[in-house]
C-alpha cells in the first residue's frame, strides 16, 4: 500500500511511518554531525596522550610536548581542522555517488543501509584508540549521512506524488533535523553527568565515547520498521521497464537547467557553509580567544555536571563505598568529561 491510496490528500498509516521514519534519519544526521564541536577537545586531549608520551621520550620537555597538543596548539589545531575537512569532503564525494545508487540498488535499500553505516560507525568511534582511527571513523559517518539524505530526499518525492502533499512531507520531516542538534547536546549533558555508572571502555569513563557511541540509536528502530516500508513505485516501474539511466552531472548544466543549478548551489553551498560551519569551529573559536572561565567558554553547564560527579565520588570515599584512590580517580575523570 502506497501513502496516497487512499486520496491525493489523505495520509493512511504507511504514510505516517515513511514519515516517521524519514524525520528521525533527517533528525540523526544532524545529531552524528554536530557530535564534533562537542568530543573534539576531549577526544584529541585523550587520543593524544600517547604521542606526547612518544614526544618526552624523545628527549622533548614534557610541557613543550603538552602544549602542542592542548587547544590552540599545532598538532591540536593539524588534527582539528583533519577532523573537521576529510569527513566533509568524503561525505560530499560519496554524496554524489548515493545518487547512482538509489538508481542502481532501489532508494528504500540504499536509504536504510546509509542509515545503518553511520549508526554502527558512530558507534565504532566511541572505541577508537587513535585519532587516525577517530577520523575513520567520521568519514564513515559522513558518507553515511550524505549518501541518506539523497536517497531520502527522492524516496519521499517519488512516494508522494501529490506536488502540496510532497512539499509539505519534505519541508516538516526535513525541519527535524535542527531537532537532532537539540539532541546530541542532551546526550552530551546526559554522557557527562552519567560516565562513572557506566560500563568502562578502554578503563575509563569518557563522555565523549558514550557520546558517539549513542549515535547507534536511528539503527534500532530501522531494523523494527524496515520491511514495512515500501519501495519508491516510480523506481520500481523504471527497473521493470528497463529504462534506469545512469545519473549525468553534465545533464544540471544543460541550457534549460544551468542558471537554476548555479544558483541553488550557491544558495545552499552558502547557507550550510555559514550555519554548519560555524557551529563546527565554535570550539577552535573560543579556544583561541583563551578565556579563562567556565561562564565566558560557555561550558558552565557541563563543567558543573563534572563538579557534581567529583563531589559525588568522595561523599562516597568518605562514606565508606569506595576506596579514596578510587574517588580520586573519579575526580580526575569527571574533569576530563567536561567538554572545554
Amino acid at each position: 500500500m502506497y501513502p496516497t491510496e487512499q486520496g491525493a490528500s489523505g495520509m493512511n498509516r504507511t504514510a505516517w511511518l515513511i514519515c516517521a521514519i524519514a524525520a528521525i534519519g533527517f533528525a540523526f544526521d544532524i545529531y552524528e554531525l554536530l557530535m564534533l564541536p562537542l568530543i573534539i577537545k576531549p577526544a584529541i586531549a585523550a587520543l593524544s596522550g600517547p604521542l606526547v608520551d612518544a614526544l618526552v621520550a624523545g628527549g622533548m620537555d614534557r610541557a613543550r610536548a603538552g602544549a602542542l597538543w592542548a587547544p590552540g596548539g599545532d598538532e591540536y589545531v593539524r588534527w582539528a581542522r583533519t577532523l573537521f575537512f576529510v569527513p566533509a569532503l568524503a561525505g560530499g564525494v560519496f554524496g554524489l555517488l548515493g545518487g547512482y545508487l538509489t538508481d542502481l540498488l532501489g532508494r528504500r535499500r540504499v536509504l536504510t543501509f546509509s542509515i545503518l553505516l553511520y549508526a554502527f560507525a558512530a558507534c565504532a568511534a566511541g572505541f577508537a584508540t587513535s585519532l587516525p582511527q577517530l577520523l575513520f571513523f567520521r568519514c564513515l559517518v559522513f558518507i553515511g549521512v550524505c549518501v541518506e539524505f539523497v536517497a531520502a530526499v527522492a524516496w519521499l518525492a517519488e512516494l508522494f506524488t501529490e506536488p502540496k502533499q510532497r512539499e509539505k512531507v519534505l519541508g516538516y520531516t526535513q525541519a527535524f533535523s535542527s531537532f537532532g542538534g537539540l539532541l546530541v547536546a542532551g546526550a552530551n549533558i546526559l554522557a557527562a553527568k552519567w560516565a562513572l555508572d557506566l560500563p568502562a571502555i578502554h578503563g575509563g569513563h569518557e563522555a565523549w565515547r558514550y557520546t558517539l557511541i549513542s549515535g547507534v540509536f536511528p539503527a534500532l528502530p530501522l531494523i523494527l520498521i524496515r520491511p514495512f516500508l515500501p519501495e519508491s513505485p516510480v523506481w520500481q516501474k523504471k527497473r521493470e521497464a528497463g529504462t534506469l539511466k545512469r545519473p549525468s552531472l553534465a545533464a544540471l548544466f544543460a541550457p534549460d537547467l544551468r542558471r537554476t543549478t548555479i544558483l541553488t548551489t550557491l544558495v545552499f553551498a552558502s547557507s550550510y557553509g555559514i550555519a554548519f560551519g560555524a557551529i563546527q569551529q565554535l570550539p577552535q573559536i573560543i579556544g583561541a580567544q583563551r578565556i579563562g572561565t567556565p561562564a565566558e567558554t560557555g561550558h558552565a553547564a557541563v563543567l558543573a555536571v563534572a563538579k557534581e560527579q567529583g563531589r559525588a565520588a568522595l561523599d562516597a570515599a568518605k562514606a565508606g563505598k569506595q576506596p579514596e584512590a578510587a574517588a580520586q580517580r573519579a575526580m580526575r575523570q569527571a574533569a576530563g568529561n567536561a567538554s572545554d
